[in-house]
């Protein structure tokens, strides 16, 4: 069988190689055919050995976490063959800790959950793979071609649920919305923000291309520039590019009572000069929040499948820009300033 492999540890080490054995049976009782995989930036940071650990000792890991397949069989009866769906990414930890046990994996107290493509499992980038039927989530015909958005629109998902429990501390009515970051992530918090009726505005460094009108087709608006030029205190921000001064921007600029969730994983080693006192002294007179959330749970992966069933599907296809064919592996890796979603082909 033939995938996507790096060797854990080691840089530029992908490979497409034909060798892979079949899934094991350990894997999930539902057996995948593999359409097409998603690429991100923590595919191309686990290639160049920057995290990333293999499931046995020899350390090659599958790659893919974004994953789309139609199932070939289910020896637990309870998906039927042919029905489209993507693999839920992280599993429970095996002790478990207390969120775990209760199906809160994403959020994981004692950090021995595994995550395929990433953590001590293989990844979906094969042309076959496994799945649990509790970790299978079922998408619309229709998204076919789209479906690989699903792992992205789920951690988002997440994010705006964490944004809408934490409003509930008072009244709750939000208005305005800042996305700071124009790639997947960001466009997809900004779909998710326009689906409940919210003003969306989106921050980019972008001045031409396609993502100003991938904004507007939302009914959002588009602006480059620094958060401080964006003329409005947000009572939201969703800040997906994890760079340190858009960060301290987006906690100084958001409004009274407003909440930022932090999407973005900041790279580290840059030192930055932050008047702390000052942002606390904001943070504690005005009622903000700041919290951070990765991964996501069942539930946000069914929430995800329902928002890209309700969005418009050319928009959704506007978001992949460049498909490439697995054997043409490197291609998809090396990543384009125009690139938003890059995707691997599997089907045959």
């Amino acid at each position: 069988m033939r995938g996507l492999i790096v060797e854990t540890g080691r840089p530029d080490s992908a490979q497409y190689v034909d060798d892979l054995p079949e899934p094991d049976e350990s894997e999930g009782q539902v057996l995948v055919q593999a359409l097409a995989v998603g690429i991100c930036g923590t595919d191309r940071e686990i290639v160049a050995a920057e995290y990333g650990t293999a499931p046995g000792p020899d350390r090659r890991l599958v790659l893919g976490h974004e994953s789309l397949g139609r199932v070939i069989s289910d020896d637990s009866g309870r998906w039927q063959p042919g029905t489209l769906v993507a693999g839920v990414v992280r599993r429970p930890d095996p002790v478990p800790c207390v969120n775990c046990l209760v199906g809160e994996w994403d959020m994981c107290r004692n950090g021995q959950y595994v995550e395929c493509g990433i953590k001590e499992r293989h990844g979906f980038a094969r042309e076959r793979w496994r799945v649990e039927p509790d970790f299978a989530v079922a998408l619309d015909p229709a998204l076919l071609e789209v479906g690989m958005l699903l792992e992205p629109t789920s951690v988002v998902a997440k994010a705006w649920e964490h944004i809408e429990r934490i409003g509930l501390r008072a009244r709750y009515e939000p208005s305005t919305v800042l996305v700071t970051g124009a790639g997947p992530i960001g466009l997809l918090a900004a779909l998710l923000g326009r689906q409940r009726d919210l003003e969306v505005h989106v921050l980019d460094r972008a001045t031409d291309g396609p993502k100003p009108e991938l904004v507007a087709g939302l009914g959002a608006t588009y602006h480059t520039g620094s958060v401080c030029d964006v003329g409005f205190d947000p009572d939201i921000v969703l800040e997906c590019t994890g760079a340190p001064p858009v960060i301290a921007q987006a906690i100084d600029q958001v409004g009274p009572n407003g909440t930022v969730a932090l999407t973005g994983v900041s790279s580290g080693g840059r030192k930055l000069a932050l008047d702390l006192g000052g942002l606390n002294r904001d943070m504690v007179l005005e009622n903000n929040v700041v919290f951070g959330t990765v991964n996501a749970n069942l539930r946000h992966w069914q929430e995800a499948a329902h928002a890209l069933r309700s969005a418009d599907r050319d928009w959704l296809a506007a978001l992949i820009t460049r498909r490439v064919p697995a054997d043409h592996y490197a291609e998809a890796l090396d990543s384009r300033p125009d690139d938003i979603k890059v995707v691997l082909d599997f089907a045959p």
